[in-house]
């Protein structure tokens, strides 16, 4: 039996259901074959977003403010659908057959993409008028093609985040210390391939598509994402698989029903009374806030049989330390909202700065830089500011004041403040644009300002996605319960998602506020007869609120964390809630 512990992994399987042999399955290897789904994920999602919107105005003829909000839609759709991988992962599929089957979708995704960007009868006859109005639009059925593409990629993106990082995490044991070190540097690992990934996508990929053509881009994501599949498949007998615990969202369903159900319940005078039956090492303090949900964990006459054998039924009596997850989850609500606005600032840097890029001047010599292409500086203000925190600012705060760095909330902080400043530089910059374009006529094709005017813009948004992503990374998954770890990543992504769709609304709301009785708007579509300045600046002031706001509400999740004050023991199973009564 001893040998049976020191070479198997307790809480792992392999491939034929056996305990994991720790030196057959497991490690860097079986990490790394992950990694190669996770960089052409990237590379399709951020190779068609990034580009995406100078299709579908340059190709399919559509206004600009309508290829933005499609844009933001797929993107915000994408992150959404995280929710849909990890609640089949961990209920039904597990996480290696979850990516296997969202890859084969989104593989089939961009195959589908390349083909309809190929076939002419699938978008509207070209046209080289410099007023888009005068073309012909794309008709239902060339759209329809194009969204079934799009939404197909979405669903594999969905079901791919949810679940690549937290399988390659299952290759290594956190109770071996060797193992456990090695874990660590995967993340780091991780984000360098996402980096890689969207560093291709938005150089290579991009000039392929502008210079090559489209199809031959899109067709290299699905060759790409095919061989991904295939690599990650051979992997098979090698992996460690966890089995599937349940979904945090079903748990977060059971607490809020029970408590319903027990809503005119009295609640004990002592705590002592309500439901526990977690191990003593796995429980959680009984707090006094929400207590409303604390009416899920009192034993009634409901929870016995006729014949008054208790009845543990997780819809109508839930564990005081489900309830206290579920708690903590609510705590965690007010910071989650008010890191949505983020990721609508960064939408723009996909949408209408890429716009902008179309009409600006982007010779290099006799190279022309592709506007898509502009991102880059974007991903590099991304490294250079992580490498810079890394480097400089964290050995610095640990040897003044003892501190490895800024805590998750001040990441957050900085990151929202970044970006706040970003749009109103983007919006001085269009100020220059407009006024250029004023002079020589709004329907040029390319006006005489360097494309270098947007730099600011980009890569004052990217220094703030560096700290943002990582303070909210740090946040959600340090200060959510441990047995929630997956909805916390979900609770992340949910913020991306909610941040592309409100980018969608508000462009909505100001079209449609700013161009009614025939006017143009600020947003319509020629953004060199809008004014995307005032879009920009109604973005900064948003996001000036947004963090004071954001400040707010992390001054109250600190001090309500001051707050809480331990309380006596809380019992217990079954037979001892029995006895009680």
């Amino acid at each position: 039996m001893g040998e049976m512990v020191s070479w198997t992994v307790a809480d792992a399987v392999d491939y034929k259901g056996f305990p994991a042999d720790r030196s057959k399955t497991g490690g860097w290897v079986p990490a790394a074959l992950s990694l190669g789904i996770e960089i052409c994920e990237r590379l399709s999602t951020m190779g068609i977003a990034v580009n995406l919107v100078t299709y579908l105005g340059g190709t399919m003829h559509l206004p600009s403010a309508t290829s933005a909000n499609i844009v933001t839609d797929f993107m915000g759709t994408s992150f959404l659908l995280c929710l849909l991988g990890g609640f089949l992962a961990d209920s039904f599929l597990g996480r290696y057959r979850t990516i296997a089957i969202f890859a084969t979708v989104q593989t089939f995704g961009t195959g589908l993409l390349a083909m309809s960007t190929k076939q002419p009868q699938l978008r509207p006859p070209p046209c080289h008028a410099t007023d888009i109005t005068k073309c012909q639009h794309a008709s239902g059925i060339q759209m329809g093609v194009l969204y079934i593409s799009l939404y197909l990629i979405a669903l594999g993106t969905g079901g791919l985040k949810s679940s690549v990082s937290g399988f390659g995490t299952d290759q290594f044991d956190e109770k071996d210390e060797k193992e456990k070190t090695q874990m660590a540097y995967f993340f780091s690992r991780f984000f360098f391939v996402i980096s890689t990934g969207t560093l291709m996508a938005v150089t290579v990929l991009v000039y392929i598509q502008d210079e090559v053509g489209r199809s031959w881009g899109y067709g290299i994501c699905s060759i790409c994402m095919f061989t991904a599949i295939l690599i990650f498949l051979s992997g098979t007998r090698r992996y460690r698989y966890k089995k599937c615990s349940g979904s945090p969202i079903v748990h977060i369903c059971q607490v809020v029903v029970a408590a319903r159900k027990k809503r005119k319940v009295e609640l004990p005078s002592s705590t002592a009374s309500l439901y526990e039956d977690y191990p003593e090492e796995s429980r959680i303090q009984h707090t006094y806030q929400f207590r409303c949900l604390d009416k899920a964990s009192v034993v009634t006459n409901t929870d016995y049989s006729e014949d008054g054998a208790f009845v543990s039924n997780p819809w109508t009596l839930c564990p005081v330390t489900r309830v206290e997850e579920v708690k903590m989850v609510i705590r965690l609500l007010p910071i989650w909202a008010t890191t949505i606005l983020f990721w609508s600032t960064y939408a723009q840097m996909i949408t209408f700065s890429v716009e902008q890029a179309t009409t600006m001047q982007r010779s290099i010599g006799n190279f022309k830089i592709p506007a898509a292409s502009l991102t880059v500086f974007f991903v590099a203000a991304i490294l250079i500011t992580l490498g810079a925190y890394d480097r400089l600012i964290i050995p610095l705060l640990k040897k003044r004041k003892g501190k490895p760095g800024f805590s998750n909330l001040q990441l957050i902080a900085i990151g929202l403040f970044l970006s706040a400043l970003g749009m109103a530089s983007a919006s001085v910059v269009e100020v220059k644009r407009l006024a250029v374009a004023k002079a020589n006529g709004t329907t040029g094709t390319t006006l005489p300002i360097s494309v270098f005017y947007l730099i600011p813009q980009f890569f004052l948004v990217g220094s703030g996605e560096g700290f943002m992503y990582t303070g909210q990374l740090d946040f959600f998954i340090t200060q959510s319960p441990k047995g929630m770890k997956t909805m916390s990543t979900g609770l992340f992504l949910t913020t991306l998602s909610l941040g592309f769709f409100f980018s969608s609304l508000l462009v909505s709301i100001v079209k449609a506020a700013t161009g009614s009785n025939g006017k143009h708007g600020w947003v319509g579509e020629n953004i060199n007869k809008g004014r995307l300045d005032c879009f920009y600046g109604l973005l900064a002031a948003l996001s000036f609120i947004n963090f004071g706001l954001f400040l707010l509400c992390a001054s109250w999740y600190k001090r309500k964390k001051a707050k809480q004050v331990p309380e006596m023991e809380i019992i217990v199973k079954g037979s001892s809630v029995e006895e009680k009564l």
